[in-house]
């Protein structure tokens, strides 16, 4: 198993952080355009950046040079304390996702999160109204569309929305806002309605929630890919590291 780091050879953290994983070889590269055409060439089998490098810059260098298996890329973070473990998307790519869009972040995220943590995907959509209590909204209408396509093409996933956070996070909350639904209380996937959205929650995880954050995971492309945060410590990146040995092993197995 080889992966690309471009900052390998300069980059403290880096240099840590693979410590923890012996069995895989890292290979350094000078820019990260270097490390793109490596990687379009076969050299590794996944990429890791963006301690040094800004999430645009190493975004362009994976769209220019490597190809997709989805109809669009987006990412997710894969946010852990203890044992508790979410998914949250999209914080790093789609600024305003369309309906189409929206489906396939959800898609993806949820088999990120699924070959990550073998666990069945609690999908809630996010929003500031929870079943229809904003009032009608045209982002509302993205949201009920993709429930509807996510539970005809993956009846073995759990998804529910529009919600606000606290009912899709906290049981007391959900008893008395959703009683109905199949979530109650206890999503594991987290999916916002935009970027704002999703980039203020999952720093907001980090900083305040103390939560280790792995990503932004980049997902869509025909290989695993990861765009650390500049603010990312070593424990990010050892939990990226992790999340992206787990998906090689299972695409190589």
């Amino acid at each position: 198993m080889k992966i690309i780091f471009p900052e390998l050879t300069t980059n403290e953290i880096a240099k840590e952080a693979i410590k923890n994983f012996s069995q895989i070889e890292f290979v350094p590269a000078p820019s990260l355009a270097t490390a793109a055409k490596l990687l379009s060439e076969n050299q590794a089998d996944s990429m890791i950046s963006g301690l040094d490098y800004s999430s645009r810059d190493v975004l362009l260098a994976y769209k220019n040079n490597l190809s997709l298996k989805s109809n669009y890329f987006s990412s997710c973070f894969l946010c852990k304390k203890g044992n508790q473990i979410l998914a949250l998307a999209d914080g790093g790519v789609n600024k305003l996702p369309s309906k189409e869009q929206l489906y396939t972040i959800i898609e993806d995220t949820a088999a990120t999160f699924k070959k990550y943590t073998n666990l069945t995907p609690k999908i809630a959509l996010l929003s500031y109204s929870t079943k229809g209590s904003g009032g009608k909204n045209p982002d509302l209408e993205k949201i009920y569309y993709c429930i509807e396509k996510i539970k005809q093409n993956h009846s073995d996933y759990i998804i529910d929305g529009e919600m606000q956070l606290d009912a899709a996070v906290n049981p007391n909350v959900a008893s008395k806002k959703i009683p109905d639904s199949p979530i109650q209380g206890d999503a594991n996937i987290l999916i916002t309605p935009d970027l704002n959205s999703g980039n203020i929650l999952y720093k907001s995880l980090e900083q305040f929630g103390g939560f280790t954050i792995a990503g932004p995971i980049i997902q869509g492309f025909k290989i695993p890919l990861a765009d650390l945060s500049r603010g990312s410590t070593v424990q990010d990146t050892i939990l990226t590291i992790d999340v992206i040995q787990k998906q090689l092993e299972r695409k190589l197995s």
